[in-house]
């Protein structure tokens, strides 16, 4: 299908989707000049299209009531986008924007009107956004290359950064891309290697298409791999487990300040509250330098019972903030000012939750 057609025939079904439509309103959805929107007007008529205009400001182009047209049928591309029908930014990530407008455009002129008026009313009042709260999303150049190379099961030759800054040249076999708050995961398969592995396109300082396909596995599960993949990344990321002591406050504040894979283990390991309501559990953490700036973030609302090493490490940061400001005035603050401040803290806990 000629450019041309593809926009007399997105002209023609926006006209159905949407009843009455200006020129200059179709003029922006497709990128074109008012002037042109006139020359497909006529171009319509002439076909034998009954679109007639409406004259004043609340005026603009219809349909002949009781026309529907069936020339809805999806592209092979369009058909392959309707995964990202609610993700239109990952979609424009990934250069399928237009597509999946495309698309979504002529699904809704296949609806019936009742059905048609349900999904607009849908999208209306549901927004899916991918981006994790306090970040950006990452920037990934090469995504739209990437994507193009799995889709066409051919491999690629970059050169990427690990998480220390050491970068290295490989050609990979890409199986599939994932979204994770607001970045992108691909799973290949390095040539030289008889396992998948996880890359972040983020880190791909160069890529060079391969042309040469291959052969993808029939049984790779990019879900299960995936699934897979993440439970085990989580297990051995936190490799340090402390024992800690936690008031009321701080199990409240857990959930906020170290995500939900260490609020369930906590949860799993808690003892029975003491008189006081403090807990006994464990807290798995990256590192003990790491995570002694992570437990500081409680205050005196934890204490760290084991690793020694960790629980050093928390009183020499402890001591280095006190000593920073011990000779401030009104250095020291009231059990009321405390509580203020305790509460304060508890606010923006639960606020980010």
């Amino acid at each position: 299908m000629n450019m041309r057609a593809s926009r007399l025939l997105s002209v023609l079904l926006t006209l159905q989707t949407r009843g009455r439509v200006t020129a200059q309103e179709l003029a922006d959805e497709l990128e074109v000049s008012v002037r042109t929107v006139y020359r497909d007007i006529e171009s319509l008529g002439a076909a034998g299209i009954p679109v007639y205009a409406e004259r004043g400001p609340a005026g603009g182009y219809r349909l002949l009531d009781g026309f529907r047209t069936r020339l809805n049928g999806l592209t092979a591309d369009e058909a392959d986008s309707l995964l990202f029908a609610g993700l239109p930014g990952p979609a424009a990530e990934l250069g399928l924007g237009a597509v999946v407008a495309s698309a979504q455009l002529k699904l809704m002129a296949g609806l019936a009107p009742e059905l048609r008026e349900r999904a607009e009313r849908t999208a209306e009042r549901f927004h899916l956004d991918t981006v994790g709260w306090y970040r950006e999303a990452d920037r990934s150049p090469h995504l739209a290359e990437v994507a193009n190379a799995v889709w066409r099961r051919h491999r690629i030759r970059v050169r990427y950064r690990r998480w220390g800054g050491a970068a290295s040249e490989r050609v990979l076999e890409p199986y599939g891309l994932v979204l994770k708050a607001g970045a992108w995961y691909l799973v290949a398969k390095p040539v030289d290697g008889d396992a998948h592995r996880t890359y972040r396109v983020g880190r791909i300082d160069e890529l060079e298409p391969v042309e040469e396909e291959f052969e993808r596995e029939a049984e790779f599960s990019l879900p299960e791999y995936w699934a897979a993949w993440a439970e085990r990344f989580e297990d051995e990321l936190y490799r340090v487990p402390a024992v800690v002591r936690l008031s009321p406050r701080a199990r409240l504040a857990v959930a906020a300040l170290f995500g939900p894979y260490r609020e369930r283990a906590v949860a799993e390991t808690a003892s029975a509250p003491d008189a006081d309501g403090w807990v006994r559990a464990v807290l798995p953490l990256e590192s003990l330098r790491y995570g002694a700036h992570e437990l500081l973030q409680l205050g005196a609302e934890a204490e760290i019972l084991g690793p020694p090493e960790l629980r050093r490490a928390v009183a020499a940061q402890a001591r280095a903030v006190a000593a920073m400001y011990e000779d401030d005035e009104g250095a020291e603050a009231d059990g009321a000012d405390a509580a203020d401040a305790a509460d304060a803290t508890d606010e923006a806990a639960e606020s980010r939750a």
